[in-house]
């Protein structure tokens, strides 16, 4: 039976693709109320900014042992709720006339605090919710709402604002977070009691995740893979504005429109990873389809007003659609591997690697394009994130076709 089938999945995706829209459209709608309200300056929104991603670094590793200790659907339920209040106080602060940037930069924070501890705490629930041989298809579908959320959220967010106000977006997300709460309170199926570790310790579980995840020769490539990735893409994401603007001499309406290519591409890779899986094996998912599709980023410097736009909008479309694949794969294969009671730490620990990866690349990235110039950092960012797919391909994961379990895992050593 396909998850089309599986009730308790559903509200599980429904939560979850309400809880990432509202992740998306507040990630949109409370720099523009800074802005725009607030007339914020420059520095005043990189530290917005700074503060809606500090979460992942400063409490990545710890939430992953709190996860671990704790049901996980009681816990994604909390944080909607919390996030939904956080989110709520911002109009009714600025409808009292109260409502200055310190409040905006507490809220980022403490709402990034929560989206670490949801989506840790999701990715880890899954497999009890809909066994691991479903692993991939469920995978499939919420990296689906993921790449349409991270596509069209800021353009919901943008128009709203523009219509009804900042404000009043805050306030849609903030209801939207209570409709995702409702969602998972309505899933049924009895969530198994996490066990209990013998000696419980913060330091020694938290070495205890990481230990199971570099001590994992596949593992560690898998991580290393999509953290080299992910620090070129944050060197990418530092100049691409810039090229597309200042050197390919696109106006700004355009330069967006090559940058939705990317979410096109994700949108139809998280659709069809599923049923790559059962055509090319799963495990091939994790090195074949980034051999075959992440080298076409490669394009993007030959960029050029008119037809040459299609440079850019095909490399974007087409890497993305492999990096969205590749994703379903990598996180079904450690979810597969992984036993119940290091899911949380294990889902953490590789967060912390790759999600930290981003902003160092970003300040590198920077830097480089004013001393080397903005053309040849664009070259070396999408060198460095093609050559990641590397770690994989010359991995362990070249011998198989299909996820393993963990039964198989531990019976191999």
């Amino acid at each position: 039976m396909t998850l089309w089938g599986h009730q308790d999945f559903r509200r599980l995706w429904v939560g979850d693709t309400i809880s990432q829209f509202g992740v998306s459209i507040g990630i949109t709608v409370i720099p523009l109320l800074a802005a725009g309200a607030l007339h914020a300056t420059p520095f005043e929104m990189g530290l917005l900014a700074a503060a809606s991603t500090m979460a992942f670094l400063l409490i990545g590793l710890p939430a992953g042992v709190w996860v671990d200790r704790m049901r996980r659907k009681p816990l994604m339920i909390a944080m909607d709720v919390v996030r939904a209040a956080l989110m709520l106080s911002v109009p009714v602060a600025w409808w009292m006339g109260v409502l200055d940037l310190p409040q905006l930069v507490v809220v980022s924070l403490a709402i990034g605090v929560c989206t670490v501890f949801f989506d840790v705490a999701y990715q880890s629930y899954l497999p009890s919710l809909v066994g691991r041989e479903q692993l991939v298809e469920g995978n499939s579908k919420l990296q689906a709402s993921l790449s349409v959320a991270d596509v069209s959220g800021p353009a919901i967010g943008g128009y709203v604002a523009q219509f009804l106000g900042a404000a009043n977006g805050v306030l849609a997300t903030g209801l939207g977070y209570l409709s995702s709460a409702f969602f998972l309170f309505r899933i049924k199926a009895a969530e198994p009691a996490p066990e209990r570790h013998p000696d419980p310790h913060l330091r020694r579980e938290v070495v205890e995740g990481l230990r199971f995840v570099f001590g994992n020769p596949t593992l560690r490539k898998i991580v290393a893979c999509t953290g080299t990735s992910n620090f070129f893409h944050g060197i990418q994401n530092a100049v691409s504005v810039l090229f597309l603007l200042r050197v390919a001499g696109l106006s700004e309406g355009t330069a967006g429109l090559v940058f939705s290519a990317s979410g096109v591409g994700g949108v139809l890779g998280a659709v069809v990873a599923h049923r790559l899986g059962v055509l090319l094996g799963q495990a091939r998912l994790i090195w074949l389809v980034p051999l075959l599709t992440w080298p076409f980023v490669l394009l993007m410097p030959f960029t050029k007003p008119g037809w040459g736009i299609a440079f850019a909008m095909a490399g974007l479309a087409v890497s993305a659609f492999g990096v969205v694949v590749y994703n379903v794969g990598q996180v079904s294969y450690r979810q597969a591997i992984c036993p119940d009671h290091l899911l949380g730490r294990m889902n953490a620990s590789i967060r912390w690697v790759v999600w930290g990866a981003t902003p160092l690349g970003a300040l590198l990235g920077g830097g480089l394009g004013s001393w080397i110039g903005i053309v040849p950092t664009l070259w070396v960012s999408l060198v460095g994130s093609v050559a990641g797919m590397l770690w994989v391909l010359f991995s362990p994961l070249r011998t198989m076709r299909d996820l393993p379990t963990t039964a198989s895992v531990e019976a191999h050593g």
